[in-house]
């Protein structure tokens, strides 16, 4: 099969289509003949050095596909309701710049009705890292305000649209005023142009000197002491990634006069059962709205696999709006 190498760590050049030996499922596995990969922020850093995959995941990038199933462990499939020739999407550890990959069969899900293959590659790594930093850790209930930080990256605007279809009052960031026009089109209530305007100040007078009860943070290092200040009393701050670095110094009296909760996670090297819980409450809460497009994926550009290279270029110049994806029919 043909799949995307990291020849070597560095600039988005060192992406380069190779041919590998094609990937045999396990106990517990499905092999899906890939459609369309998702490309996301991960995929950049590992390209960088700074991500190694867990033990015993692919060495190639990519955390999300998806395609048909081609084979696979056909007791754990029929235990899910899949089965070989089925349309999935699935969340991986690696593996999924390849033509072929292999996937735990309780990460991966039907495509919901009316999605491409190219739509269906944008949902797993975003909608499993949203619900699980938002709704599981964050505990975003109807009613509560949450900022978004980021509106309108991959995350962002899934986070927006979820956000919304649950109940919440959606304050988010963006770097223009395009950006925030299109994060008030997906749902948001409010956008923030945060090369312009201060954050802070905007959140407390949009909601009125209360602050935001979640936020939803991709940036960290700075950011974090001003996040603690435009949060609410019993607020939480949920941090997913570091793009402004690890250190950050906050004011710890505001945390225990706020009664504030300060947390995160990684995704990506967290047990297969914990990913399966995660999909099974996706089915069940979310791919309903997709089906109805009430939730919908926003595709801001396509690459063939060979130029893997201009996605990620693509990616860091931090000018796309929504997802972008790699496809594979023309390789």
């Amino acid at each position: 099969m043909q799949a995307v190498e990291i020849t070597s760590f560095g600039e988005p050049d060192v992406l380069k289509l190779v041919n590998r030996a094609m990937p045999v499922a396990g106990a517990g596995e499905l092999c899906i003949r890939v459609a369309a990969s998702g490309v996301n922020r991960p995929d950049v850093i590992q390209r960088k050095g700074s991500y190694a995959p867990p033990p015993g995941a692919s060495d190639l990038p990519g955390l999300e596909v998806a395609g048909v199933i081609v084979s696979g462990d056909e007791a754990a499939m029929q235990a899910q309701g899949l089965r070989i020739g089925d349309r999935v999407c699935a969340l991986v550890a690696g593996g999924g710049y390849a033509q072929y990959c292999v996937a735990p069969v309780a990460q991966c899900l039907p495509v919901p009705a009316g999605l491409s293959d190219e739509e269906a590659a944008c949902l797993p790594e975003t909608f499993f890292t949203v619900w699980s930093n938002v709704f599981d850790r964050g505990q975003l209930r109807a009613g509560e305000t949450i900022l978004i930080q980021g509106g309108t990256s991959g995350i962002g605007v899934t986070a927006i649209q979820l956000a919304k279809a649950h109940g919440a009052i959606v304050i988010a960031t963006a770097g223009s005023d395009e950006k925030c026009r299109a994060c008030v089109e997906l749902g948001a209530d409010h956008a923030i142009n945060y090369k312009a305007q201060d954050f802070v100040a905007e959140v407390k007078r949009i909601t009125g000197g209360k602050g935001v009860d979640v936020i939803l943070d991709m940036v960290a290092g700075s950011y974090v002491s001003r996040e603690v200040e435009s949060l609410a009393d019993d607020g939480r701050l949920v941090i997913i990634a570091v793009q402004g670095g690890l250190k950050a110094e906050f004011n710890a009296g505001l945390v225990l006069r706020k009664r504030l909760v300060i947390t995160g996670s990684t995704l990506r090297p967290r047990p297969v059962a914990f990913k399966a819980g995660i999909a099974r409450a996706l089915q069940a809460k979310v791919w309903p709205l997709l089906a109805d497009r009430r939730v919908k994926v926003l595709v801001h550009s396509r690459f063939p696999a060979a130029q893997a290279a201009q996605a990620h270029a693509l990616m860091e110049s931090n000018q796309h709006i929504g997802k972008i994806v790699l496809t594979w029919e023309d390789q």
